[in-house]
């Protein structure tokens, strides 16, 4: 893969997560990905690691603000690797582009998700901002 293992551990080692050889073959692909991942995704690039212990790796990401989950509305839930050093930060709460023809999911880390001003006594965990439509490539092959 794309990564140095020890570059990986130390981002683990960070966030407070156990380091295991799964751990470090989940982050890695994450982190080699052009565009959040679901739990089929990572298992098709990770075909040697079943099903249940990516699952777990995520779940295990997750507690630990190492990646965050997105949902795009098509059921299946994405996962992006978080930049804050400890938790997950507003520029890890960007946009994201969900094609409708290829059924990609893309970051548009330069948009910003809107910080909503919540009521008093509310408490905001994350941002989940998707817009729909076509993406550049599937344009293209329309026209």
């Amino acid at each position: 893969m794309a990564m140095d293992s020890r570059k990986i551990e130390e981002i683990l080692e960070k966030k407070g997560v156990r380091v295991t050889s799964i751990r470090i073959l989940v982050m890695d692909a994450l982190m080699s990905a052009s565009r959040p991942m679901s739990l089929s995704d990572l298992e098709t690039v990770l075909d040697t690691v079943d099903k249940s212990s990516i699952f777990r790796t995520l779940e295990v990401f997750e507690k630990h603000h190492a990646v965050h989950s997105i949902d795009d509305g098509t059921g299946s839930v994405k996962f992006e690797v978080c930049e804050g050093e400890e938790e997950c930060t507003v520029s890890d709460m960007h946009a994201h582009f969900y094609c409708e023809k290829c059924h990609k999911t893309f970051c548009l880390k330069e948009i910003n998700a809107p910080v909503v001003d919540l009521p008093e006594g509310f408490e905001m965990h994350s941002v989940n901002y998707i817009v729909k439509g076509v993406c550049r490539s599937c344009s293209r092959k329309m026209a």
